[in-house]
């Protein structure tokens, strides 16, 4: 009589076979790890000692004119007083429970890796609005991106780099850019081809036709995906605090290792109100823009 086995479990590699392969993998990886990691790390230290600067730059600053200069830019962003006052009225409330320092570790590491994202986000969406091909091409990678867990690919990165600042900026940069690749590309397909049509006709080169006419059109769809990547960024603030990030999320993953539940919500709620101002910002200044652009149109 056949053996039923089959039938019931899947069929595996045998175990020694399984292992060889594990220990193969790691071993190439280790070796990786020491032969180009210093040639790694070297290659991001200018971005290290930037963020280093930046960090106490914020740090260093008297709280009252980080205050003004943080008002100065959301009314500038949004003409909104009403929307400068909660700004205001939150960064108070963080300032009077002690969470000021930690707000500027993580307004600092989160101001740098929303504006890494856009940089490589924005034009890697071009491209993919350029060539279908590209768009086949880059979309599995953006969902494997969205959809493998953050400690996953934290592992390859701290045995590449170690434990600090620029592990923590890579792993949120990776899990918070592909919204603003993704709603670049579908902003800039969804122009209306009658208006491309019509810059054509007018003589508008590529270039003309992209700068002039796509992207400003676009502007609306990608602000929200440049929203979606700042709260995205935000989200990972206590992930990144496991591998050395400092700011709000070490508080948060100190409260759930003892738990202290008012030091955690503290914290928190800290996070949900710097998620709320730049998300209020952002969409006050695509508004804004996008009425703007109607205007001058008409």
């Amino acid at each position: 009589m056949a053996d039923s086995s089959w039938f019931t479990s899947f069929p595996q590699l045998d175990r020694k076979d399984l292992t060889i392969f594990k220990r193969t993998l790691d071993g190439a990886y280790r070796e990786f790890s020491r032969n180009y990691g210093e040639l790694i790390e070297g290659f991001f230290d200018p971005l290290l000692t930037f963020l280093i600067w930046f960090e106490k730059l914020l740090l260093a600053s008297p709280w009252w004119l980080t205050m003004g200069i943080i008002v100065a830019i959301v009314y500038s962003a949004t003409r909104s007083w009403k929307l400068c006052t909660g700004v205001l009225a939150s960064l108070i409330a963080i300032g009077i429970f002690g969470m000021w320092d930690d707000t500027m570790r993580t307004l600092s590491i989160i101001t740098i890796c929303t504006l890494l994202s856009i940089v490589i986000g924005v034009p890697t969406g071009i491209l993919m609005s350029r060539s279908n091909r590209m768009q086949s091409l880059i979309t599995p990678i953006l969902d494997v991106m969205q959809t493998m867990p953050a400690f996953v690919y934290l592992i390859p990165v701290v045995m590449l780099l170690g434990i600090g600042k620029i592990p923590g900026v890579i792993a949120v940069i990776v899990y918070a850019v592909p919204p603003v690749i993704r709603l670049t590309n579908l902003g800039i397909r969804l122009v209306d081809k009658e208006i491309m049509e019509a810059a054509t006709a007018f003589g508008a080169t590529n270039t003309q036709k992209l700068f002039g006419v796509q992207l400003p059109l676009a502007m609306p769809t990608i602000m929200a995906g440049i929203n979606q990547t700042i709260m995205m960024a935000l989200a990972m603030v206590v992930v990144a605090s496991m591998i050395g990030v400092k700011g709000l999320g070490q508080p948060v993953l100190q409260s759930i290792t003892n738990q202290y539940f008012t030091l955690g919500l503290l914290n928190g709620l800290a996070i949900v109100a710097l998620a709320i101002i730049f998300d209020r910002v952002s969409q006050a200044y695509a508004k804004r823009s996008q009425k703007h652009l109607g205007n001058r149109h008409d």
